[in-house]
This record gives C-alpha cells, structure tokens and sequence, in this order.
C-alpha cells in the first residue's frame, strides 16, 4: 500500500464523567500513542480494537459532550444482514461479518438484540424483477434464512402487510445501539483508554516523529490518527490537508411514529424494493428494541452537516456543501427527486401513503413527529453517491471517508480491517 493513498472502498455508556478525559482500568500494554477523532460506535470500536489487538495507548477525541451524539444515537437501530450491497464489496464483507461479531458482541455484555425478521415487499408486479435481484444478491453475499414469499406467505409474516411478493430475511435484527457504543466506551476504559469530550479537533499536523494534533486547548503528539469523525469528516480532513476526492453532503432523514394500538399492526421490519440508483432504502417501518415502531425515513439535503431540523442553517456549512462541484451535478442529475423528497418533508400525507402502501390499515392519527438523524453522505466530484465504504491512508492518518449504513452494524468489522490496514503500515 502507498504512502501517498492506499483506499479500501468497497467507511455511547460510560457516564459522561468517566468519559471525559479520566482514564480508568489498567495501563496500555505498548507504548504506540494512537487518537481516534469522533465518539461514535465506529470511532469506539475502532479504538477498543487497537487498544486490545495492538496494546496501543488510545485516546479518543469528540467535540461533543457525550459519546454517540449523531449517527450512532439518531438511526433506526437495525442490525443489517446485508441484502443489498454488492457482492464482493467491503460494504458486504464487512456488514456480514459485522453482524455476527456484533450479535456475539451483544450476547457477551447482556445488551437487548432481537432477530424481529424483515420482508423487502414488492407492492406491484413490476417490482418483481428488483425484489429478484435483491434475493440474488442477498445469497450471493451469504445472508442466511433468504426465502422468497407470495402474497399469502408474507402476510404469515407480517398480516397486516400486502403486496405481490417479498424477500424475507428472519435474521435481520434490531439493537440499542447507544448501549453498544457505551459498552465499547467501558472496554477502552478498562484497557487503558481515555475518551476525551467536549474536545474538537481545532488542527492536525504530520511531524517527522508522527503527528501533533490540536484538541479543544490541549496539544498532543500521537504515533497515528484514525479519523471516524462522520458528519465532521471533510473538516478533520482538511486539517490534515488531505480534501480528498470525495466530500460529505449531509442528508437529512426525518421519521414518524406509531401511536396506540397501531403499532401491533407491525410484527418486524417493512422495507420497499429500493431505487437501485440510490443508496438509500426509502420510507419503511421498523420496530425498534424500545417497542416503537418509526415510519421512514426520507432522504431531504440538509443544510447544515448537524441540520437535523428544517431550519437549521449554518452558513459556513452550506457553503462548505455548495463549494464542492459535486453536490451541483448531483443535484443536476436527481433534481426531480430532490423535489420529490423535500415535499414529502413538508406533508405528513407523503409519509402516511409510503407506510399505507404496504400497511393500509394505517390511518392519519397513527403517525406523530419522531426525533430525525443526518447521514453523512460522500459524493463523488462527478456528483455520484459513493456506495461503498471508503477508507484513505496517508502516512500515519487513516481517514473513513464515507462509512454511512451499515456502518454502525458493520463497526465490530470496521474496527478488525482498520487495526489490520494500521498494522500493514507498522
């Protein structure tokens, strides 16, 4: 691998006491001095593995006040099994694999993970030919259980749904992923790590003897730095002077809810036959471990990378988001739908029809606001959705350019190939 880019493309509990600079448990076994930039469950998992796997002293870096503040603590809690992504790509490897390290991981610490199912349903014929596809990727990438259902066999499923077909997917699972990231936070402690909070990353320089980095009001030297900074990426990455090729364009996700009796109408995870050309799932409804049960999510251009409400707007970040060729051919090609998504964002209605599609026993009053999420999104200067997750190293700075869904199912995963491409460069 080269020095100048090697990329691998196809990417909270300790009490927040604890978790803000003191360290805890026993002292690092190596002298290798390692930061890890962003508190969320990759950025956790990342530093756990290399604290256990290398005996590197670990020190992780987050600007905000508590561990798994975006991504992580702001998604749908669903263990992906790995249906759609393609075969041979480190998406698929990795969320295979991340799964069963994740559902082990989950059974050793005694943290709430349940294989509620999922039915990918085709609501029309002509959606046949994509639910196929999607059962033969599914097998090629080795997910277990597959069955391809009619309209009667997916109504034993879940009989409130309806459609023409479905692929069922029982292992597909559902986590408290918070209480994974708080758990790794745990593990750190007690291997001799320290998580630092309200410690933003202000500058980053590479050094003959490895790399200074400028946190909050404090100066340190690391031996190497693993970025997992998601919606922060672009910044941490022009701080080290490595832009890239590829740049984040936050995307917002707004959710419903169920309400009432409503929420028995869905036994597991309802999901459409996706739009191939996007790598987002559409509107589906998921049962969560806390017995909710959330309507979407949508995908509407955020403007702000923490734009998690439609009037959220930082100048700073839109310009930063308009400044990148990218976003503009990506708009080009897709403005169509873009307008599509922010009028579904502006009406409940658009919401209640996706979800009444395969639930129509659904009715206005069973749907109310639930707290949304920002997906970090790379895009590509061409203006393409970059799919697969995307890792640069340069030097002693690993950088996780685009580790969007499933990221945080794939995290276990994520953490093994990082502590291996570091341990390649040592």
């Amino acid at each position: 691998m080269s020095d100048q880019s090697e990329r691998s493309a196809g990417g909270s509990g300790v009490p927040r006491g604890d978790a803000g600079g003191r360290r805890t448990g026993g002292l690092a076994r190596g002298g290798e001095k390692i930061a890890v930039v962003g508190a969320g469950i990759v950025g956790l998992a990342v530093a756990r593995e290399l604290a256990r796997t290398r005996g590197a002293e670990v020190t992780v870096l987050d600007k905000e006040d508590r561990i798994a503040a975006h991504q992580t603590g702001r998604n749908s809690g669903v263990v992906h099994a790995g249906l759609y992504y393609t075969p041979g790509s480190l998406k698929a490897r990795l969320c295979r694999d991340g799964a069963a390290m994740l559902r082990e991981y989950c059974a050793e610490h005694r943290i709430p993970y349940e294989e509620v199912g999922k039915l990918v349903i085709a609501a029309t014929s002509a959606e046949r030919p994509g639910l196929r596809r999607i059962a033969e990727r599914a097998r090629a990438n080795g997910v277990p259980g597959i069955a391809e259902l009619d309209a009667l066999g997916l109504r034993e499923v879940e009989p409130n749904a309806v459609g023409v077909g479905a692929v069922h997917s029982p292992h597909t699972a559902i986590v408290d992923f918070p209480a994974v990231a708080r758990r790794l936070a745990a593990d750190l402690a007690e291997l001799g790590g320290t998580v630092r909070l309200g410690h933003p990353v202000r500058g980053l320089r590479e050094r003959a003897a490895g790399v200074e980095v400028l946190a909050g009001t404090r100066r340190q030297r690391f031996d190497r730095v693993v970025c997992c900074a998601g919606l922060g990426t672009d910044t941490v990455a022009a701080l080290a002077g490595r832009p890239g090729n590829v740049r984040i364009v936050p995307f917002r996700g707004e959710y419903y809810r169920l309400t009432g009796a409503a929420k028995d109408l869905v036994r597991g995870l309802i999901y459409p036959v996706p739009d191939p050309r996007f790598p987002f799932l559409g509107v589906h409804l998921t049962r969560r471990i806390d017995g909710e049960v959330l309507v979407g999510p949508n995908a509407v251009p955020a403007l702000a990378y923490e734009g998690y409400r439609r009037r959220t707007v930082r100048p700073r970040d839109l310009r930063a988001i308009l400044g990148w060729e990218g976003t503009w051919r990506l708009a080009a090609r897709y403005w169509r739908t873009g307008l599509r998504e922010v009028y579904g964002s502006l009406t409940k209605k658009a919401f209640l029809d996706a979800a009444r599609r395969y639930v129509p026993a659904l009715g206005e009053a069973d749907l109310v606001r639930a707290p949304g999420g920002v997906r970090a999104q790379a895009v590509a200067r061409d203006g393409s959705l970059v799919d697969d997750f995307v890792i640069d190293v340069h030097g002693p700075i690993v950088l996780v350019r685009n580790a969007p869904s499933p990221a945080a199912t794939s995290s276990l995963a994520i953490a093994r190939h990082i502590a291996s491409v570091v341990a390649e460069r040592t």
